[in-house]
């Protein structure tokens, strides 16, 4: 494992960041479920403590969470009941395997460097129309929070140019107010597209 700040935090903190009081993104989340059917496969890249996977699994989706860290997939799999896979987002290799893709507050960690790539992985990943969301703390440099952790901080302008330029249809970007971890106010970038 790398010994990088931003997974120094998640493998030291797994155990507070996964019970930390959080707000479930619940109309995103529904959002995003309720264009699915009913027995949709969904992968969530950086599920973290399990939350919204325990939500999309309560609601009778078929979800594959996965997380870069081995601490923070053990303190989700207690609260989800089943095995998370440990996975870092550059070496996705699943074809056409998912109806969705949710990546809420984790591809934010992802250097702006390997987004393209990433977000090519995604779109392999998916079936045909399937649909993806992830969400980013915006900005206009790459850069790091008080705990140390790496965000690359990206403009909607420069987010809507990743998918626009790889084969993704009905992108948007859209933006809203509210905080994280840090408890510093946020201003975030939520991300919609279809394969």
């Amino acid at each position: 494992m790398s010994t990088d700040p931003t997974s120094s935090f998640y493998t030291h903190n797994a155990a507070v960041y996964a019970a930390r009081e959080r707000k479930l993104p619940r109309q995103r989340l529904d959002a995003f479920l309720d264009v699915l059917s009913a027995d949709a496969a969904i992968l969530e890249l950086g599920c973290g403590g399990g939350q919204d996977a325990a939500y999309m699994l309560s609601r009778g989706f078929d979800v594959t969470p996965t997380d870069g860290s081995a601490e923070l997939a053990k303190e989700a799999e207690e609260r989800i009941g089943r095995s998370v896979r440990i996975m870092r987002f550059e070496t996705l290799d699943d074809t056409g395997a998912f109806d969705g893709v949710w990546a809420e507050a984790s591809l934010l960690h992802a250097p702006r460097s390997t987004l393209p790539a990433i977000f090519d992985r995604i779109l392999h990943a998916l079936k045909t129309n399937g649909i993806f969301h992830a969400s980013f703390k915006a900005g206009e440099a790459e850069g790091h929070d008080k705990f140390g952790r790496y965000y690359n901080y990206p403009s909607a302008a420069w987010l809507e140019a990743i998918p626009s330029a790889g084969g993704w249809k009905n992108i948007g970007v859209t933006e809203a107010v509210g905080g994280g971890f840090d408890g510093e106010p946020t201003r975030w970038l939520h991300v919609k597209a279809r394969k």
